[in-house]
């Protein structure tokens, strides 16, 4: 390896004049020493090195003259005399470690200098503290950094990486490099302690071997991030910060997106030509990568039983209409871990051996359609059969699933409110000892509860989402001018899942908070949006990366319910960031004013009135104040009062079939037993059952004594609902059409030729006491 010292220009201030000056090509690098020179460092003791210095008089010429260069060459603080005999002592250690090694230090492995610098500082004293002073050992690491190329740092332990630095390059270049990406981080919001991040630039430049970041290209940083070294002490953590900052400063490309994993999973237990056809569709298939990957997870499973119960069928083009209604029907019986590659999970969760549910087996089938659809309309198979017709759900399993929205009961949804209005500094979360600003956390929580949009919509919001209108007219949100309950907040929401960006109503409280977090958001760089493919300025960003769209669930949800005192769980699931969309629209869709199913669509930014059946749900309060203000009862039911005459019935006059109960018409009484089956009640014919109020017999009736009132609920036809509800001409030709009926005594209201008068049963209100404990 090819190895070069820096000259001590670095010292002057300027990084640009850093330069590499010794060519050690000119050295003698022969890795075996000679019988003669074993013979001296055989016999070398520390005590002459520090006795003679760094000559040739204590060792061959060809070892020292390197080590004295690179002594020379390291850069010196004032006031560190000190440390020039402690770099001799770490000198006269590389020299007595070649002749008990038998090469020089030329030859020497990583494995080498790291078994002499040890993996401690405690240990290196332990070994050689009664020789030398105990601040040789970081000399060491230099002499091996600058004459043998040293940097598997990994197997050296811990040491001061900003030290060893500044004594190769010098401090003025090491600080300049440092000093440029820390206020970049800063300006974003980065929160590492200045020494931790002084140490990780330092990494970088030593693994780099200069201390220019213009030479710190894309390429440069690839190589750095694979090396074993900065696989320890979460350096990597810190390299994706600092690549970014080094691609603002336009030395490199931006950092690739942290991956998950190094790619899918091979799918076994399936044959080979349908793996391959499943690869293929999933390497065309325009789906998002996340939709492409769940069904090329079905399409493997779908593989697997095949391969068990149809090894006949080995291809998608040997598929029939048979083979689709098999699948169905093995959906149908299908339990949770059937032909999974991996049932760990589900095993840990208790959920192996379990029943699909309709909404998985829905899945299961649609996949397979949107599968084969394809391959026949790229023409890659001939079409066979119709995937729309043979794979479709059947109906036992569509009339299980429907809009069922997760509603969080209104006393949990209160509490929550509560808590994302009074969240203080204590309730912040904070993660690997660092936590998002207070303005931050306040500004995403109560984006969740009151604007009512998915969690990757509020991940993705943009900087300058608020305005704010007053009859039309914008103002600024800070205007004194107009009364916070007069000015509409409005919230753009970017392109979302089913549609592209639009503008919604919210409350003004959620429109302060964000204000309060841009006034203090530091400046962040473009990002770029994953669904749009565009650089944008996020609106919940900090540290140059976007909030996740998890942190809701994972972080704000569950702060809000130890605040709150909820469990984080009720008796329809987990409480998650979508759940709030319902709550929010069955609210809406439930208030005093409601909006209508139309309006609540728009606000939730759906494409159908259907898919906003999935999320607003009529309360029960709200169905049952719906239901009384229809007058059911009211409309279909009418009570009569009815006198019951009670010396009838003790005498048994009433078994002899003397009148007995009289029911009140208003004009008169009717004595007919079967009042409530009678067609003329509501247009008394007056037959023979017909007793006039105005009349003797009548008068005598009411001035009986041992009277009892009581109330008869009558039932109404379509025709008497209708005279009631539509006025006199329903009445008249509920009249018109009872004339040729008979009456109860016999004969028609024709017949009898008295005109009908109407009577309209009353709605008599019964108030009954509570009764007493």
């Amino acid at each position: 390896m090819t190895a070069t010292i820096p000259s001590a220009s670095a010292d002057s201030g300027d990084a640009a004049a850093w330069t590499w000056p010794l060519d050690l090509a000119r050295c003698d690098r022969r890795a075996l020493v000679t019988g003669t020179e074993a013979n001296v460092l055989s016999t070398l003791e520390i005590e002459q090195v520090r006795r003679l210095g760094l000559t040739s008089a204590p060792a061959p010429r060809r070892l020292v003259e390197p080590l004295a260069h690179a002594r020379e060459c390291l850069q010196w603080t004032p006031g560190t005399s000190h440390q020039r005999r402690f770099a001799r002592d770490a000198a006269g250690l590389v020299l007595i470690r070649c002749g008990e090694l038998g090469r020089s230090f030329w030859g020497w492995s990583d494995e080498d200098w790291a078994d002499l610098i040890n993996r401690s500082g405690a240990e290196f004293r332990r070994l050689w503290g009664g020789q030398i002073g105990p601040n040789a050992r970081p000399f060491l690491i230099a002499y091996a950094y600058l004459l043998g190329g040293f940097t598997a740092f990994e197997q050296v332990g811990r040491f001061q990486r900003p030290t060893l630095a500044r004594r190769v390059f010098g401090q003025a270049a090491v600080d300049d490099a440092v000093g440029k990406i820390v206020a970049i981080l800063g300006d974003w919001g980065y929160q590492r302690g200045p020494d931790r991040l002084t140490s990780a630039v330092c990494q970088i430049l030593l693994l780099n071997r200069s201390p220019r970041l213009e030479e710190l290209t894309s390429s440069a940083l690839a190589a750095i991030r694979a090396t074993p070294a900065m696989h320890e002490n979460q350096w990597a953590s810190d390299l994706h910060g600092i690549h970014r900052a080094l691609a603002a400063l336009g030395h490199a490309e931006p950092p690739p997106s942290p991956r998950h994993g190094p790619g899918p999973t091979a799918i076994e237990g399936a044959s080979g030509s349908w793996a391959d056809w499943v690869e293929r569709w999933h390497a065309t298939s325009t789906l998002t990568p996340k939709v492409r990957a769940s069904y090329r997870s079905v399409l493997a499973k779908i593989g697997r039983w095949l391969a068990a119960e149809h090894p006949d069928v080995p291809a998608p083009e040997h598929w029939t209409r048979q083979t689709c209604a098999s699948w169905v029907a093995a959906v149908d019986r299908m339990r949770v871990g059937d032909f999974s590659q991996w049932t760990a999970g589900m095993r840990s969760q208790g959920r192996i051996g379990k029943p699909l549910t309709p909404q998985a087996k829905s899945g299961y089938l649609k996949v397979p359609r949107a599968f084969f659809r394809d391959l026949h309309e790229w023409e890659w198979i001939p079409q066979r059969f119709n995937p729309a017709h043979a794979l479709r759900t059947p109906r036992s399993v569509q009339a299980l699933m429907g809009p069922d929205p997760r509603v969080i009961a209104d006393d949990i949804w209160a509490k929550l409110l509560w808590a994302g209005l009074n969240v203080e500094p204590g309730d912040l979360p904070t993660a690997d000892g660092r936590t998002y600003p207070a303005e931050l956390i306040r500004a995403i929580t109560l984006t969740w509860l009151f604007a009512g949009q998915r969690s990757d919509e509020i991940a993705r919001l943009r900087l300058g989402c608020i305005r704010w209108q007053h009859d039309g007219m914008p103002i600024p949100g800070d205007s004194g001018e107009v009364l916070a309950r007069d000015a509409v907040c409005l919230l753009d929401v970017p392109t979302h899942k089913t549609g592209t960006a639009f503008t919604k109503p919210v409350d003004p409280l959620l429109g302060q908070a964000i204000e309060a977090w841009q006034a203090v958001r530091p400046n962040q760089p473009a990002i770029l949006d994953p669904k749009t493919n565009e650089r944008a300025d996020f609106l919940f960003a900090f540290r140059a990366r976007r909030v996740s769209k998890h942190y809701i669930n994972e972080t704000v949800i569950p702060m809000l319910c130890r605040k709150a005192g909820v469990p984080t769980a009720d008796v329809r699931g987990n409480i998650t960031s979508h759940r709030a969309r319902s709550t929010i629209a069955s609210q809406l869709y439930n208030a005093k004013e409601p909006m209508t199913l139309f309006e609540l669509q728009e606000w939730l930014g759906h494409r159908t009135p259907e898919a906003t059946a999935h999320y607003a749900k009529i309360t029960p309060n709200t169905l049952a104040k719906a239901y009384n203000d229809a007058g059911y009862f009211a409309r279909n039911v009418r009570t009569v009062e009815v006198l019951v005459d009670r010396d009838a019935v003790a005498s048994g006059a009433a078994a002899n079939g003397d009148p007995w109960q009289y029911y009140d018409l208003g004009h008169g009484w009717c004595t007919y037993t079967f009042f409530e089956q009678c067609q003329h009640r509501m247009a008394c014919a007056r037959c023979d059952f017909y007793t006039p109020k105005a009349s003797s017999k009548g008068q005598l009736l009411e001035a009986k004594e041992n009277l009892q009132k009581m109330l008869a609920a009558i039932p109404l036809t379509d025709d008497e609902r209708a005279a009631v509800d539509d006025g006199q001409a329903a009445l008249d030709q509920l009249l018109e059409r009872l004339t040729d009926i008979p009456t109860p005594a016999g004969p028609t209201p024709r017949q009898i030729g008295i005109p009908a008068q109407a009577t309209l049963l009353p709605i008599i209100e019964i108030n009954r006491k509570p009764t007493e404990q």
